[in-house]
């Protein structure tokens, strides 16, 4: 509990003077003021963020946390949760959607299990932070205890705290774990106060009949545990997950170390939820890489008062929005760093003629 309550203290706003000065920068460069649109929006948060306006953008890591949840029990996802350990092994051998898409961004995957019900031994690139054999079935009782809820964030703080370390400069947050679009969804719902069946989906892909009793399930977890929506720490214990948790650490220690971290998709963005929760400042550290096919997802975003990057009718997880998104925030550090100015192009700004058409300077 310490270092959880010593993180969130050395937590502070972004300096509006830093979001200013990247922005004069920007209104320099040979282009009509405003004409890169959310790229400039970017640029300027990310400079702002880390507190440079030369921001290195080199080393990027998304973390895909993996757990299993007891309340897949009550038949609320399409896959057995045999499958969560087979898609470790899949992200470790590099054949999964965020290994190709981590690629193309040029970051490296770190896959940590956070929680699966499985014994992977010691096991070459996986970070073992395993707290317990999945979360409990939410439908009985609590689905973990307040410790291990604080455990499994402050695994999430201690990564980012090494990512500083290690000189990372941007993260992003995946996850795998079967029936973890449930809590997601039981997270939502209890923020929100918005009725069950109006944020929850298909998740893996199940049928109507499964999607009513999943909403179903949902409503039963929140009846029987009542968790508190003024208390992210009761309501994470009481209907989350190990890998919700881990992503809330890593957003609250990527804002305590000012490193801009990206958000993927409905899971993770459930745990962004928790950390702001907990603390104000955090959600102007977090970019929120895409919006999700998953209904209650628009309403996380709306809540967290999050912009969404992308809309591609994504809901894979994993950290693949995250990915995408990446190499659009970077597009816009680069033309902080590298585009010129009017003065180093000899352009003068007062000939700058219809949209984009710079003329020579006369």
């Amino acid at each position: 509990m310490k270092l959880l309550q010593n993180t969130l203290a050395i937590i502070r706003p972004i300096d509006t003077a830093l979001l200013e000065q990247a922005q004069t920068i920007l209104d320099n460069k040979t282009k009509p003021l405003g004409s890169l649109g959310r790229l400039e929006e970017f640029a300027r948060r990310f400079a702002a963020i880390t507190g440079t306006m030369e921001p290195d953008t080199a080393k990027k890591v998304i973390f895909t946390f993996a757990a299993d949840h007891g309340v897949v029990e009550e038949g609320v996802s399409a896959f057995p949760k045999e499958v969560t350990p087979q898609m470790v092994f899949n992200f470790l051998r590099g054949g999964a959607g965020i290994n190709v898409l981590a690629r193309h961004a040029g970051a490296e995957v770190r896959v940590v299990d956070m929680g699966v019900d499985y014994d992977f031994g010691p096991l070459p690139g996986l970070i073992n932070r395993k707290l317990s054999w999945g979360t409990r079935n939410f439908t009985k009782g609590p689905a973990m205890s307040r410790e291990v809820a604080i455990a499994a964030i402050e695994s999430g703080i201690e990564l980012a705290n090494g990512c500083k370390n290690e000189g990372i400069a941007m993260m992003g947050s995946g996850e795998m774990g079967i029936g973890n679009t449930t809590s997601a969804s039981a997270i939502i719902a209890a923020i929100s106060g918005l009725p069950v069946g109006k944020v929850t989906h298909r998740g893996t892909g199940i049928s109507d009949a499964a999607l009513k009793n999943k909403i179903a399930v949902i409503e039963r977890g929140l009846e029987i545990n009542k968790p508190d929506p003024a208390d992210p720490l009761d309501l994470l214990a009481k209907v989350g997950g190990l890998e919700i948790a881990a992503i809330a650490g890593l957003v609250i220690g990527s804002a305590a170390n000012r490193i801009p971290v990206v958000i993927d998709g409905f899971i993770s963005t459930a745990g962004a939820l928790i950390a702001a929760e907990m603390h104000p400042n955090i959600r102007e550290y977090i970019f929120a890489a895409h919006q999700s096919v998953e209904i209650g997802h628009r309403f996380m975003l709306e809540h967290l008062g999050a912009e969404p990057i992308l809309e591609l009718n994504l809901r894979l997880g994993e950290g693949t929005g995250a990915a995408l998104a990446m190499g659009l925030i970077e597009a816009g550090v680069k033309i902080l760093k590298e585009m010129a100015t009017f003065e180093q192009a000899g352009v003068s700004e007062q000939n700058i003629q219809g949209e984009g058409l710079l003329s020579p300077q006369g």
